[in-house]
């Protein structure tokens, strides 16, 4: 288990997990406790956090924005370190130095979430106060800091999810098989998503002249189909949130329908699941249906 600490937050004892980064994070001496999330403070204060960025979600329709993305990531504060949810982030909002990739390292400002999302590790970001520290560029830099949170059963997160509405919603998983991945056409936007589209682009934007561009859609989505470590797994079927699947999409534009669907299946699964990658799944569950969970990102360092 990992060693529990306290700190003092607003007059308030709080108890936080610690678990292993490396040695320029202070590394701890004992292993994290995946069983639990870090606890949230009480209180709606803003804290501030240092995140490694393991997650972007794939953009969608925000009637205030025009778009919003979710970001997760590993804490890497000494006193309360493991899995958070950052959302929700206007990607355009940001100054162009601050618009982060995966696998930066940033710092924030954030209050715990509440009322519209009360998962233990989702928090609402002050994106003024946002910075990229650092970049990990190569796996090899980044492995030490993923290695200690990665499990092998996702039937388990699962299961708990189903039990217990305050259980870990965020993972990283190594699958056992991956059996391929399925590519369909996207449906179109929801009634309600379609009314957000609609408001953004034909509201008066003060700050700005220019006309406001609607989100589209993408035109595929796809879903992995794999077995876990878990004995008696029967197999899962998780959609593709990874904002990379609709950059991939967009890059290639004017690409056929079938050339598109074969770009995607080299990139996701002949590419990111192939026999010599060591694939591990980051996976996120719904705020609304907790027992939903999709693939956020994929993590595939050589073995």
């Amino acid at each position: 288990m990992g060693k529990v600490s306290t700190s003092w937050r607003n007059g308030l004892l709080v108890l936080c997990q610690r678990s292993p980064m490396p040695r320029e994070e202070q590394l701890s001496l004992f292993s994290p406790d995946l069983e639990s999330p870090p606890l949230k403070p009480p209180g709606d204060q803003l804290e501030r956090m240092r995140v490694l960025i393991t997650v972007k979600a794939a953009p969608t329709p925000s009637k205030t924005y025009g778009e919003t993305v979710c970001v997760a990531g590993l804490r890497l504060d000494p006193d309360c370190q493991g899995w958070v949810r950052l959302y929700p982030i206007n990607f355009r909002a940001l100054e162009s130095e601050d618009q982060f990739n995966k696998y930066d390292v940033v710092s924030l400002f954030a209050k715990p979430s509440r009322l519209h999302d009360q998962r233990p590790e989702s928090w609402r970001p002050r994106l003024d106060s946002l910075k990229i520290e650092k970049k990990l560029k190569g796996w090899k830099k980044r492995i030490p800091y993923i290695s200690g949170f990665i499990e092998e059963s996702m039937c388990r997160i699962y299961w708990r999810c189903k039990e217990d509405p305050q259980a870990r919603s965020l993972a990283a998983i190594r699958p056992k098989r991956i059996y391929g991945i399925e590519v369909a056409p996207h449906p179109p936007w929801t009634p309600e998503e379609q009314r957000k589209i609609d408001k953004y682009v034909n509201q008066l934007a003060l700050d700005s002249s220019a006309p406001r561009t609607a989100l589209e859609a993408p035109r595929f989505a796809a879903w992995y189909r794999y077995t876990c470590w878990q004995p008696e797994c029967r197999g899962h079927r998780q959609r593709i949130l990874d904002w990379e699947l609709v950059a991939l999409q967009r890059r290639f534009r004017p690409a056929s329908d079938q050339e598109l669907t074969s770009i995607i299946k080299e990139k996701f699964f002949e590419e990111m699941c192939a026999p010599t990658k060591d694939t591990v799944f980051f996976v996120g569950n719904q705020a609304k249906r907790r027992h939903t969970f999709s693939v956020l990102g994929i993590y595939y360092p050589d073995r």
